[in-house]
């Protein structure tokens, strides 16, 4: 798969080229200040009704459930999700790896990403440039969960060479809103 890459004659307008779909995909300059402001709200609770958007916006319902769906179909928002409480769910302790792989080549790549898709104490797993190949971000139940996955699992995924482990002591901030 291809990239996206800043269109030159686009450069500081926000758009973007992705290569395998040669189309200018949508962007922030393609929404107006109403469709901000739905999905500003929509960051803050996802579960509002439509007509109390439509109040919110100063719409008719149909014309906000018309602009919503439109966000949808035009990928602005990608879906819902309900926030858990991971302390509540057993798995209330946040662990960073930094992972090193042996090779950097596409087959060990795939196969790194297909072991990470199967875990699901892996909440979170980017590639990232630096001294290290990907960052991994971890929910267990306590640091002796962390070590019996680490080394039944995250050891033995392909091509690890080295791991650089992060447990985190206080939650600063998690997530939150896009800025619009």
């Amino acid at each position: 798969m291809l990239p996206d890459v800043i269109c030159n004659t686009c450069r500081g307008r926000g758009r973007f080229y992705n290569a395998a779909n040669p189309s200018f995909e949508n962007t922030v300059h393609d929404i107006d200040a109403i469709d901000r402001k739905i999905l500003v709200i929509l960051q803050k609770d996802g579960r509002i009704s439509n007509l109390k958007l439509a109040e919110a916006v100063s719409l008719s319902p149909t014309a906000v459930l018309a602009r919503t769906q439109r966000l949808q179909r035009e990928g602005f928002i990608v879906g819902f999700e309900a926030k858990l409480s991971p302390f509540k769910l057993g798995c209330g302790m946040t662990v960073f790896v930094e992972v090193l792989l042996d090779r950097t080549t596409p087959n060990i790549f795939d196969a790194f990403k297909a072991a990470v898709l199967t875990h699901p104490e892996i909440s979170e797993c980017h590639m990232v440039a630096g001294g290290f190949d990907y960052l991994i971000k971890l929910r267990v139940r306590d640091m002796e969960a962390y070590r019996d996955f680490a080394s039944r699992r995250l050891w033995q995924f392909p091509g690890v060479r080295e791991t650089r482990t992060y447990a985190v002591i206080e939650e600063v901030k998690d997530g939150g809103p896009l800025p619009i």
